[in-house]
């Protein structure tokens, strides 16, 4: 495997473990609603949740765009 696959490799796996790590957060931040008693752990848990579907919508196109090839002119 060259330098540039390996690179990649890791890349790829870097932007799918933001992905997952994206998921967990969100199905954390519903459980935390779903079990919440009061008022304010629902409204926690509806801010993790939006917090981790931004992250899962924003942080892997960022870093896809930041380490995309450049174009061969």
């Amino acid at each position: 495997m060259t330098d540039a696959e390996t690179i990649a490799r890791k890349r790829w796996l870097t932007i799918t473990l933001t992905r997952l790590a994206g998921s967990a957060g969100a199905v954390l931040g519903v459980i935390l609603i779903a079990r919440a008693p009061t008022l304010g752990p629902k409204i926690l848990g509806t801010a993790i949740v939006l917090s981790a579907l931004a992250m899962m919508a924003i942080v892997p196109r960022s870093l896809a765009e930041r380490w995309r090839t450049p174009p061969v002119k």
